[in-house]
Order: structure tokens, then C-alpha cells, then sequence
């Protein structure tokens, strides 16, 4: 009687390893896991945190061109915030942040050009 097995360890028979060679099965893929991932509270808390910055920032000015130069200044540092939290810490918070101060920055310019539309003089220096 002819056998196809290989004697081995475990009762006479050494198990079927796949080579590789051929796919035996569905392909494994890695599960990639966010450390910190991007929901609406976040996103929320970043937009209210950067609202109140532009908010602080813009009752210092005086006028149109400080309100906006302030509004630059402040949105300048709140994006600098945002591109570290969106590396190294929390996404949802930076995108929050990011999408707020792209939106004051918009309501600064168009105070701005407003400003320039009704006097003809640019307000800017």
C-alpha cells in the first residue's frame, strides 16, 4: 500500500504549509487604526476654541485695518496650532480650527474690500 504522506511528529503526517507561491485564501490586509479619530465633537471644539481666538484677538483693533491685521496675525498662529494638532495630536480639533480661521479670514476681507468699495481708499495702510 503507497502512501502520499511524509511521516512526522504528529501522528505520522506532517501538516500542509502553503507555499505562497499560489493564493489559498482572501488576501490579509493590515488594519490600520486611528490613534485619534476625526469625529463631530471634535471638529466642534476646535471651530468654538478658534472662533473665540479670532473673537479675542479682533476686539483689539480699533479700526478696520487693525481689526484685520489682528484677524491676520491671529489666524496666522491659529493655523500654525492647527497644522501641529492635525501631526501630532488631535485631527478633528485641527480641522476645526483650520476651517473657523479660513472663515474669519473671509469676513476680515470682506470688511475689508466693503471698506474700500464705500471710501475708495484702501483701509489697509
Amino acid at each position: 500500500m503507497t502512501t502520499n504522506h511524509q511521516p512526522g511528529p504528529v501522528g505520522g503526517h506532517v501538516p500542509y504549509a502553503a507555499s505562497g507561491l499560489f493564493p489559498s485564501g482572501p488576501p490579509r490586509r493590515p488594519t490600520w487604526r486611528e490613534p485619534h479619530p476625526v469625529t463631530g465633537a471634535a471638529v466642534a471644539s476646535g471651530g468654538a476654541l478658534a472662533a473665540a481666538w479670532l473673537v479675542l484677538f479682533g476686539l483689539l483693533g480699533r479700526d478696520v485695518a487693525s481689526y484685520a491685521w489682528w484677524t491676520v496675525i491671529a489666524g496666522a498662529l491659529a493655523w500654525l496650532a492647527a497644522l501641529a494638532l492635525v501631526r501630532y495630536g488631535d485631527r478633528g480639533v485641527g480641522t476645526g480650527v483650520a476651517i473657523v480661521t479660513a472663515g474669519g479670514w473671509s469676513i476680515a476681507f470682506g470688511i475689508v474690500v466693503v471698506r474700500w468699495a464705500t471710501s475708495a481708499d484702501w483701509p489697509m495702510w
